[in-house]
């Protein structure tokens, strides 16, 4: 598989909302996870499917979603970038927001090897 089919296969799950389904699938056991700041309780660099998807977990566990845009996939070489908006509501705030993020993602051997998050902190 190319990166772009890859990238395409991706992007069709996270416009999906199945993003529990991207990680199982798409992921590399290894995979690496890099947040632009490090979050609560949670270092920025995590290795490995586990750890990604308990960070996962503490996302949901702690925003309410109230909707998603995923645009993309911009392909380079053996990365692609996937873009999402959200409109979102931390339960510690309260306070409704908007958040944007742009996702790096490289690929090797038909799946994703690392992510990594850039937004304004």
């Amino acid at each position: 598989m190319s990166t772009m089919d890859v990238a395409q296969k991706f992007f069709a799950l996270a416009v999906a909302h199945k993003d529990h389904e991207a990680l199982k699938t798409m992921f590399s056991k290894d995979a690496v996870s890099v947040e632009a700041v490090d979050m609560p309780g949670l270092p920025r660099e995590l290795h490995g499917l586990e750890a990604i998807e308990a960070k996962g977990n503490w996302w949901r566990a702690n925003n309410e979603v109230h909707s998603v845009k995923v645009e993309g996939p911009f392909p380079n070489g053996d990365r692609f970038a996937v873009r999402f908006t959200y409109d979102v509501t931390p339960k510690s705030s309260g306070k409704r927001m908007q958040m944007d993020e742009v996702a790096l993602y490289t690929v090797s051997g038909d799946k994703i090897v690392r992510e990594e998050f850039f937004y304004a902190s």
